[in-house]
């Protein structure tokens, strides 16, 4: 029987929480059930093909309109993403579009940073204070003391105002703080990053390792149909993971690791493969190099090894080492998302990227994929971008990381802290990213931000970021916007479109005029020479000689699928120097690191702490949509899962610690996180806590939300940089449980 993804999110009857299938998000929404339901009446008078911003995975939609409002959001069916289908996030996001907490005029600073307080001006007034504010720090300072945080396709507009200002400083959280360790694993082995989508075949793996990757939880929506796709078609699920997650549930192996030891694992699974010639010897012989050093590396990692360091069994290690080999090359290793843990990241990467390599699956059906990308010509602007490369604030103290792959954000924090090697940093602009929740260390980033001369921030909701700010732009939502196409590489070469469904609430107008009207004012009017995005969109399919009203009415155009694999007939081409997969990176060598991973122990924390890890609700984006209304009704706060037998005897507690009661989180350095709700389970280990990200937001202006649950990133003091790409790891936190006003 097929699996359905609301089947698939769910142990037993409780799924992201009870009150899923009580609100109806799961069924209603999510479309999948055979049920019959009462038709609602939300079908539209008109329908207009667009794509997703509720995530960033940029699924395709169809927006339904009636007497001028949104009544709901599905998928577009034509779209390779979203194949007909949302999850719970997309189709809620009319409750972003009707947020009544929503920014809805322009701001600007009142009294001093961080007491958010602000006053309502105009367009005008605000545009020029920036304006002003911008011609002022280039005067003093120059072009490069601006930098960009943007995350989300909006900000488009912005890196094209940043090229014609003259500034290289664009940065996004979602690279050091999340995808670049393994960005930069599999650069080192095979030659080429990843990038999102993942080029991976879920749909026809036999058997899909997770490591730490809380596919099903984390929703992205194409990887979970095919996962639901693959498990209803026999494939097997091995788990890595501390936590028995919803994917644990539906595993063959659950292998309960200790956290920080992951390395040693991949090593002693490598060592069953190479020691009992599990390896797939003809692919590695023409592909590989590094083989007879790898074998020695490995020879006396053994189960019995890792078993002492991981906490699992060495026949656990053994059993799902064979089990992993025996459906290869269709033996997926999941490359994750969230990869920054402990600062040996890369390293952790390059060891899963080896395993998937030693199992033949790269450039194989079930595994890696090569992936097509639908070229589009650009627009011409007439005149040459100002802008060189990569400026020095994103070279730290110790000369930079060799391998990083983009800018790193945390880089360009530092770089506005004074006694900073490169102290040169003194505007920043901030769009759609609550830098507050999303760097290290709360602390260095409001000293940073405290000694900037302008801080402008560009956001639909009032995060955070925005009391910290001089002025906040409000944007609408991308439902009332234009934006450029998105082209990302994928198994369907496609070009999507966003395209307006309603006009703009309140004042909040769209990025492309926000960013345009802002050019104007400081003398780079002429490189953006366009009327509006949709003028802009369209002469860019008609360069790429596309049909434009069939462009806009499907809101996609497709490509031409190709080989993706061997199989199909696509030769398995290498981007490395040696054309080759290296086992053992003479490039790591040559920079002094080690050529093949190597286990390092993580520091302990003291006593009476547990780890915190950290992770994804399958309703909610990190912190950019605790304040819906809609995605809130089935998960309202996040909780702090507790093992079962840990919580009957905790310090300072006067009896076993209740589920359901409230708890205060307090780190090793003393950072309290707000009252929590303790979710005691056995399906966590005793040596650590989990939350879900996003929640304890402290912006006021979020009424919905704020307050409710616990901040991880309150709890965030310390981290660990990876020398080698500049990721910052966080899981290296730890805390105490202390009751919330309960006696004896």
């Amino acid at each position: 029987m097929a699996l359905t993804r609301r089947q698939f999110i769910q142990i037993g009857g409780a799924a992201v929480g009870g009150g899923v299938v009580a609100s109806g998000l799961a069924s209603r929404w999510w479309g999948l059930d055979r049920n019959r339901v009462e038709d609602p009446g939300t079908d539209g008078d008109r329908v207009v093909a667009s794509y997703c911003e509720l995530c960033f995975w940029g699924c395709g939609v169809l927006a339904h309109v009636k007497d001028g409002r949104v009544t709901k959001v599905t998928g577009n069916p034509d779209h390779p993403l979203s194949k007909g289908r949302l999850c719970p996030r997309g189709a809620g996001a009319t409750g972003l579009l009707y947020d009544p907490d929503r920014l809805k005029r322009p701001l600007v600073r009142t009294q001093k940073r961080g007491a958010d307080v602000f006053e309502e001006v105009s367009w005008d007034a605000a545009l020029n204070k920036v304006g002003e504010g911008l011609l002022e720090l280039k005067r003093r300072h120059g072009p490069e003391a601006l930098a960009l945080f943007s995350h989300g396709s909006g900000g488009t507009w912005f890196k094209h105002f940043m090229k014609a200002w003259g500034s290289p400083n664009v940065g996004a959280p979602s690279y050091a703080q999340c995808r670049g360790p393994r960005e930069a694993g599999y650069l080192l082995t095979y030659g080429t990053p990843l990038g999102s989508p993942e080029p991976i075949d879920l749909a026809h793996a036999r058997v899909i390792t997770l490591i730490g990757s809380h596919l099903g939880e984390n929703m992205h929506n194409t990887q979970v149909q095919d996962l639901a796709d693959a498990i209803g078609s026999g494939a097997q699920l091995v788990v890595v993971d501390p936590r028995f997650s919803v994917a644990a549930s539906k595993a063959r192996y659950w292998l309960p690791i200790r956290p920080g030891t992951d390395i040693a694992l991949l090593l002693a699974w490598m060592n069953v493969l190479v020691e009992e010639k599990r390896c797939d010897a003809e692919y590695l012989a023409q592909h590989a190099n590094g083989l007879e050093e790898l074998k020695a590396h490995v020879a006396g990692k053994t189960p019995e090894w890792a078993a002492a360091i991981t906490g699992v069994k060495a026949e656990l290690i053994r059993d799902s080492a064979r089990f992993i080999a025996a459906a290869r090359p269709a033996s997926l290793i999941h490359p994750g998302r969230h990869t920054t843990w402990y600062g040996d990241d890369t390293q952790r990467a390059r060891a899963m990227a080896i395993l998937a390599a030693l199992l033949g699956s790269w450039g194989r059906r079930g595994g890696y994929l090569t992936f097509n990308k639908m070229g589009l010509p650009p627009y011409k602007v007439g005149k040459e971008m100002p802008h060189g490369g990569k400026g020095a604030a994103d070279k730290p103290r110790n000369g930079g990381y060799p391998v990083a792959g983009e800018v790193i954000a945390s880089g360009l924090c530092d770089a506005a802290t004074p006694g900073h090697a490169l102290y040169d940093l003194k505007g920043w602009m901030v769009y759609g990213c609550n830098l507050i929740q999303a760097l290290p260390s709360r602390k260095q980033t409001i000293e940073a931000i405290q000694n900037l001369d302008l801080l402008v921030s560009i956001d639909v909701l009032p995060a955070e970021i925005c009391g910290w700010s001089d002025v906040v732009l409000p944007e609408c939502s991308y439902l009332e916007r234009e934006d450029d196409v998105l082209a990302p590489p994928w198994r369907e070469p496609f070009l999507a479109l966003r395209q307006e469904a309603v006009p703009p609430l309140h004042e909040s107008k769209p990025g492309w005029w926000i960013a345009k009207e802002l050019a104007g004012r400081v003398g780079l009017g002429d490189y953006f020479p366009w009327k509006d995005a949709r003028e802009y969109v369209d002469a860019r399919l008609t360069l790429g000689r596309h049909d434009v009203a069939e462009a806009r009415r499907r809101g996609v155009v497709l490509g031409k699928v190709g080989p993706v694999c061997e199989e199909e007939g696509l030769a398995i081409e290498l981007g490395t120097d040696s054309k080759k997969i290296e086992l053992h990176s003479e490039e790591l060598k040559r920079l002094g690191f080690d050529p093949i991973p190597n286990y390092v122990p993580q520091e302990e924390g003291p006593a009476g702490h547990f780890r915190l890890l950290m992770g994804r609700a399958p309703t909610h984006t990190f912190g950019r949509t605790v304040n819906n209304r809609l995605l809130a009704e089935p998960y309202p706060e996040n909780e702090v899962w507790v093992n079962a037998e840990a919580a009957k005897a905790l310090p300072g507690f006067p009896g076993p610690l209740r589920n359901g009661e409230r708890v205060w989180l307090v780190n090793q350095d003393g950072a309290r996180s707000g009252p929590v709700r303790a979710k005691v389970t056995q399906r966590i280990r005793d040596d650590c806590v989990f939350l879900v990200h996003g929640w304890g937001q402290g912006a006021k202006r979020l009424r919905y939300a704020h307050g409710k649950g616990a901040s991880d990133a309150e709890l965030v003091t310390r981290y660990k940089v990876d020398p080698i790409m500049g990721g910052t790891g966080m899981s290296v936190n730890f805390v105490r449980l202390e009751p919330v006003g309960r006696t004896a």
